[in-house]
């Protein structure tokens, strides 16, 4: 079951690379690394590992898609171009993150591109492979269910707060949200990602505008720290109490 030579170029990135998936840093929590050793196997024959420079398109919205992509390492954003051709992102994504997965189970074309928020390395599964591994792995195929589950409770979650919550919670929300998904740099203050304010902007649903003046407001209320990109989060406690999170 090998990849076309169309299919090939693209999903190529820069120079390749391998790794074992029974020896991945992330083997304990990514999906692909949790299927039976023969589909490991298999897996590690086939796939298609990649870099990525920052800012390069692992995907395109549209596009039709052949298997899927786990992250070894790095960070990707998942965007879609609403109607007046404003960027939306969906999902961040880490290293052992898969993506990709909707789209090739439900038959569709991508609803969202794949672009790397820093440099990057993926690697690729094709779609035969991948589909007759959950066919034949219960454990798989139930870890799968689990994440999909997941995935559409906090699609749930996100459409109540944009309803129902002021922007001044959202964006505390928002940085917190990124501090879980890629946690601080070694200063344990420092957030480990870089976002531009339209994309900060973009993931609380509101006007860059409005980010920008609230993140000074942050800035000055001690909450946080601004250093072009940087964001340092000063008081992460009193951050929990402005965004109002309640389970």
């Amino acid at each position: 079951m090998g990849l076309s030579t169309s299919t090939n170029k693209q999903h190529k990135g820069l120079d390749g690379f391998h790794t074992d998936c029974g020896h991945c840093e992330h083997r304990n929590t990514s999906v692909i690394c949790r299927a039976k050793h023969e589909f490991l196997e298999e897996i590690n024959l086939q796939k298609v590992c990649n870099f990525y420079k920052k800012g390069q398109v692992i995907f395109n919205e549209g596009s039709h898609p052949f298997g899927v992509y786990c992250i070894n390492d790095g960070k990707i954003k998942l965007s879609h171009l609403g109607d007046d051709g404003k960027e939306q992102i969906v999902r961040l994504l880490r290293g052992g993150d898969i993506l990709g997965y909707r789209a090739l189970l439900s038959g569709d074309r991508y609803s969202s591109s794949a672009v790397a928020l820093e440099d990057t390395k993926v690697c690729f599964i094709p779609k035969e492979l991948f589909v007759t591994a959950l066919k034949n792995d219960a454990g798989m195929a139930f870890e799968m269910m689990k994440l999909l589950s997941d995935e559409l409770h906090k699609a749930e979650t996100k459409i109540t707060h944009l309803a129902q919550k002021p922007v001044r919670e959202r964006l505390a929300e928002t940085l917190l949200f990124i501090k879980e998904t890629y946690g601080f740099e070694s200063d344990s203050q420092t957030l480990n990602v870089r976002l531009s304010r339209e994309e900060i902007a973009n993931l609380v649903g509101t006007a860059t505008e409005s980010t920008i003046r609230l993140l000074s407001e942050f800035k000055k209320d001690g909450l946080i720290d601004l250093d072009g990109k940087k964001i340092k989060i000063l008081k992460p406690r009193d951050l929990l109490r402005v965004a109002n999170i309640q389970d």
